[in-house]
């Protein structure tokens, strides 16, 4: 299996080629800089892969929540490209891709996400991550609110991640359950493209032209 993997919905950059298991990637904190970068890693990856983009099986990519113009340059890139290949392409959420990210640095498996949504808000959300890192389950819905609304998981133990922790930390309750583990900041695509090798295997995919990135509230 190979997919292609995309990933700019924050300040981080990144692309990803899944070969049969194995994992390329480049990737860059690289604000403003997602559209001149994306594009020469595709080229890269494929060049030092020795792949066409034409031999991939689907085109996987993270579309949201996160910055705007981020998520519509990964779908717009992720479509094109789809296109001129005729090839599908796997929806996959940053935020699963994070909490993914999380376990596979920290080995925990329930993640509480949450990314900086500006306006003093935060996209959140509570994840559990299979111990094969293939799949990211979705324990509680994704949304935005100010850093009060957020809950912690259920669970004795879990790991928070993302660039919102540190904004969660401070204005959680004082009784707030304890046990956090390790909080990467950015959601990377070679988690995305582990996702995405999942939703190729489960026939997840959809057609390039019906991609929706996922905002969770009106772009101004």
């Amino acid at each position: 299996m190979k997919v292609l993997a995309l990933e700019s919905a924050t300040d981080a950059c990144s692309v990803a080629l899944f070969v049969e298991g194995e994992i390329l990637q480049r990737y860059a904190l690289a604000p403003q800089r997602h559209t001149q970068l994306m594009l020469p890693m595709v080229s890269e990856l494929c060049a030092v892969a020795g792949l066409g983009l034409g031999t991939l099986d689907a085109i996987a990519v993270g579309v949201g929540p996160g910055a705007f113009a981020g998520v519509r340059i990964a779908s717009a890139l992720a479509q094109g490209l789809a296109l001129a290949h005729g090839l599908p392409v796997a929806p996959i959420s940053t935020l699963a891709a994070l909490a993914l990210g999380g376990a596979r640095l920290h080995g925990e498996r329930v993640w509480l996400v949450a990314l900086d949504a500006r306006r003093q808000e935060l996209y959140w959300a509570h994840y559990a991550v299979d111990p094969a890192l293939t799949s990211a389950t979705l324990l509680r819905a994704e949304q935005v609110g100010p850093p009060a609304a957020v809950v912690a998981p259920p669970t004795a133990r879990w790991g928070i991640a993302g660039t919102g922790a540190a904004i969660y930390r401070a204005h959680r309750a004082a009784d707030a359950p304890a046990g956090e583990w390790g909080d990467p900041q950015w959601p990377q695509a070679q988690d995305v493209a582990r996702l995405g090798a999942t939703a190729v295997r489960q026939g997840q995919l959809q057609a390039p032209d019906l991609l929706v990135p996922v905002y969770l509230r009106p772009a101004v």
